[in-house]
């Protein structure tokens, strides 16, 4: 009957077909597999954080680019595994918004996954562990209203000295780091010309 045959069809397994190379995996192996997908990123990334950061020697078959820039790095890097993109895709998204950070924010999030591991393999479900880190993330946005340097109550002068510091902490892992105190002035001067009411959004780097 065409009921009979309906139900046979249903009943039927599913046949998953596979290109060579690949694997089907689930559950707690296949989380520890991409978390340390992610971590073989962030080990290549990891040597060029910082202003003692070393440079890295990629050959893609075409050219060979010498750099300790972490957006340049990861745009070079040819990686397939769908989690470890993911992180480049962070990473990337950190350099189109705000054109510096790349490294700190793969290594930050390698550190996250890396933590997280520990409790994957004890057993913890990882909608506990995303819990655990939406919270770390309300208390450290806290501690940074508190930690916060305040520049209403501050002269010209010294709201001029504070932006100066931050301008060439940015410029120390960068190649004109030797020029910093030149190229933190200008910013600075650069900065405080804009009119108070100027939208963040409309300034690009």
């Amino acid at each position: 009957s065409q009921f009979s045959t309906m139900m046979s069809r249903m009943l039927q397994p599913t046949v998953i077909l596979l290109r060579e190379g690949t694997s089907d995996e689930q559950g707690i192996n296949q989380l520890i597999s991409n978390i340390n997908a992610c971590m073989s990123v962030v080990d290549v990334v990891r040597p060029t954080l910082g202003p003692r950061g070393m440079d890295k020697l990629i050959d893609d078959g075409k050219k060979v680019t010498i750099s300790n820039d972490g957006a340049t790095i990861i745009k070079l890097l040819d990686i397939v595994h769908p989690a470890a993109q993911t992180l480049t895709d962070i990473a990337k998204a950190q350099d189109a918004e705000v054109s510096d950070g790349t490294t700190s924010v793969t290594v930050f999030a390698g550190e996250l996954l890396k933590e997280a591991k520990n409790f994957v393999e004890d057993g913890v479900h990882p909608q506990i562990i995303i819990q655990g880190f939406r919270k770390a993330v309300n208390l450290a946005v806290q501690q940074l209203g508190v930690l916060a340097e305040r520049l209403e109550n501050k002269s010209l002068e010294q709201k001029r000295e504070l932006l100066t510091r931050c301008a060439e902490t940015s410029l120390n892992s960068k190649l004109i780091a030797g020029s910093k105190h030149i190229f933190g002035k200008m910013v600075v001067d650069a900065v405080l010309l804009l009119d108070q009411d100027l939208a963040l959004d409309m300034i690009g780097v």
